[in-house]
């Protein structure tokens, strides 16, 4: 057996008690590291960014998104919602949960709100708030729509038809899939029913007014035509008789 002084001894006994320190602090910070990683891959992003420019999607759907740029604002929160609007019962009813997200612009017909859900029922749930919200307690100066996944407003309309209009401006440029069955499959066929029974009716209702119409013009025009033929063509007789050309008795005594 080889022979080792003590202070060799006791210097290998150090270093590998430091090995061991290093070790574990180095398996305690890959710990943290891969909790980290975790976290942040199961946390929902609060914002889709544009590829090409960095720009948050939603903000490119507001209307002519660029020339309202200075007075846009993102909004992931229930405070930042409130700074940005106002403290308005109506937006207390939406909740910002599972990567909701909203944006506000100013505009000449008031502040544009879109608020964007991530799933159809978040959006539906949130409709069916604010519309009895709506219902019981007025705002003149509030209007609302929901279009797909945006439930969509504008504070402080002064103009309900400007308002309107700017509403009809946002559009939702993305598709809505159910993971399972649609439960609004029924009312959807119901409707595309309804206004495809709307859209056969006027246009059989139109089809039956202008033939009419064009009947009256061309009978009108035939009716003119015909006139003027006969017109011309009594002109030439030097003669007038009732009887065709029948014999006739001269009771009148105007005919030779």
């Amino acid at each position: 057996m080889e022979f080792q002084p003590p202070h060799l001894i006791f210097q290998a006994n150090g270093g590998l008690e430091m090995v061991r320190k290093s070790s574990k602090i180095t398996i305690l910070f890959l710990l943290l590291l891969n909790l980290l990683a975790v976290s942040a891959y199961t946390q929902p992003s609060s914002q889709e960014i544009g590829e090409d420019d960095g720009i948050p999607v939603l903000v490119k759907h507001l209307p002519e998104w660029q020339s309202v740029r200075s007075s846009t604002v993102s909004i992931t929160d229930s405070a930042g919602l409130a700074q940005a609007v106002g403290a308005r019962p109506i937006v207390a009813l939406i909740e910002f949960a599972g990567g909701t997200e909203a944006v506000k612009a100013d505009y000449a017909a008031g502040k544009l709100l879109i608020v964007e859900f991530t799933n159809p029922q978040g959006s539906s749930d949130a409709n069916a708030k604010i519309l009895r919200q709506l219902a019981e307690n007025p705002e003149p100066t509030t209007v609302y729509k929901r279009i797909g996944n945006y439930n969509a407003f504008v504070f402080d309309a002064a103009d309900q038809n400007a308002a309107a209009g700017l509403l009809d401006q946002v559009k939702y440029q993305k598709t809505i899939q159910w993971l399972g069955e649609d439960p609004y499959l029924a009312e959807k066929i119901g409707r595309y029913f309804a206004t495809t029974a709307r859209d056969v009716m006027l246009s059989t209702v139109m089809w039956i007014v202008g033939g009419l119409g064009l009947s009256i013009v061309l009978g009108i025009i035939a009716g003119l035509v015909f006139f003027r033929m006969r017109e011309q063509q009594r002109a030439t007789w030097s003669r007038f008789t009732d009887a065709g050309g029948m014999t006739r008795l001269n009771l009148d005594e105007l005919s030779e």
